[in-house]
């Protein structure tokens, strides 16, 4: 062991400070840490030069200055280790829940929505703020830090109506266009006017805009502006179903013909089992809990997954309270009297040709009636036969 000259403290403590430490406290005690090293280390002086060359490596990963930026950041952000390990845990905690409650969700199992509402949670109000202080740190340039702000904002407004239109809570149509007009008109200009001027990141920029112009594309193709062909068949085709009804109510009105006993108890028992059917959709609606049905129409009247879940397998397969539906139907229909049949073709259960389609291609009288059909027009339905049903008997 050795004992470092005066002269070669000084020229490793010049060369600290041209190596971009500037802090006088660090600077110092850098110092102390390689003479340490050096005296126990060194065996010959004249070696001096070379073994402080191999031993400075030690002390950073790419430059020496990293230690000098590291102190200052942990000097103006005494928790930074903590938030970094906040931010890492949340951002795998977001893309883990996010993940499997979409699997959860597309195979229907229990769990879905609470998954996915606590990873857009922990998404939008601990990780990309974090986020966002992390990168303003790093950066001294105004425009950046409120491009990085906008980002940021756009993340949480985006993130937060992807949740809302999953959930199907109100205001997410809303809250969903107004993300993407956020994105096109204030995110987009100012990200790309701000790379462009800098020669080296121009053409990263000119290819995450048209990245971006592409998502753009993609969520807007993906937002229901209006309703699908099939919805606006379904709703034409209950609107006639409801002039045929009031045909069925001037028919019952003038016919003279006794309604038989047996007649009216498989009316009734028909009565009971839509009424069955109706109070079973808004619970499953809802998620098993009761709720006005005015507030279900104004939230979910357009929502069709759930109700052809209601109705149907995954299969395609119509579930068996929907089978026992429209055997009961067929029942009733087949003992009305033949102007009555005429007139209540709600109730005739036969298949019947696909809408827009050659006549071969028929469908059958649950997929015409209840296929994709949304909640409201599902209920429509539901009280449409129930309707007709009571105009047989009464």
């Amino acid at each position: 062991m050795i004992v470092l000259s005066e002269e070669q403290v000084q020229y490793i403590l010049e060369d600290l400070e041209q190596k971009g430490i500037e802090l006088e406290e660090l600077r110092f005690s850098l110092l102390d840490h390689i003479c340490c090293v050096l005296e126990e280390e060194l065996n010959d002086p004249a070696n001096f030069q070379d073994h402080y060359t191999k031993v400075l490596p030690r002390f950073f990963k790419r430059e020496l200055r990293e230690i000098q930026e590291e102190t200052e950041l942990l000097m103006r952000f005494k928790n930074y280790y903590a938030m970094k390990r906040t931010m890492i845990i949340s951002a795998g905690f977001t893309a883990f829940t996010f993940v499997t409650g979409a699997l959860f969700k597309i195979m229907h199992w229990p769990g879905a929505s609470v998954m996915i509402l606590l990873s857009i949670v922990t998404l939008c109000f601990i990780f990309l703020p974090i986020l966002f202080i992390f990168k303003t740190k790093e950066t001294n340039s105004t425009r950046e830090k409120i491009t990085l702000g906008v980002a940021t904002v756009f993340g949480i407004v985006i993130s937060l109506a992807t949740l809302f239109k999953i959930m199907h809570w109100p205001g997410a149509n809303i809250m969903w266009l107004s993300s993407l007009g956020f994105l096109f008109f204030v995110f987009l200009p100012l990200f790309f006017f701000s790379g462009i001027r800098k020669k080296e990141t121009k053409l990263n920029t000119i290819i995450s805009s048209v990245l971006i112009l592409v998502a753009i594309g993609l969520l807007f193709a993906l937002t229901q502006l209006r309703s699908s062909k099939w919805t606006d068949f379904q709703e034409n085709q209950t609107d006639l179903q409801l002039i045929q009804l009031t045909g069925l109510a001037e028919l019952h009105a003038t016919d003279t013909m006794p309604v038989s006993n047996e007649l009216k108890r498989k009316a009734n028992e028909l009565i009971d089992q839509i009424t069955e059917l109706k109070k079973g959709l808004i619970l499953h609606m809802n998620n098993g809990e009761q709720a006005e049905v005015s507030d279900l129409l104004r939230d979910l009247g357009k929502e069709i997954n759930h109700t052809n879940r209601f109705f149907f397998l995954e299969s395609g397969k119509p579930r068996p309270r929907l089978i026992e539906l429209k055997e009961n139907v067929k029942s009733l229909y087949s003992m009305l009297s033949t102007p009555m049949q005429e007139k209540a073709t709600v109730l005739n259960t036969e298949n019947r040709k696909k809408y827009n389609d050659s006549i071969e291609q028929m469908i059958s009288w649950e997929e015409d009636m209840f296929s994709y059909v949304t909640f409201s027009n599902a209920l429509r339905k539901l009280n449409q036969l129930e309707l007709a049903v009571h105009f047989c008997i009464d």
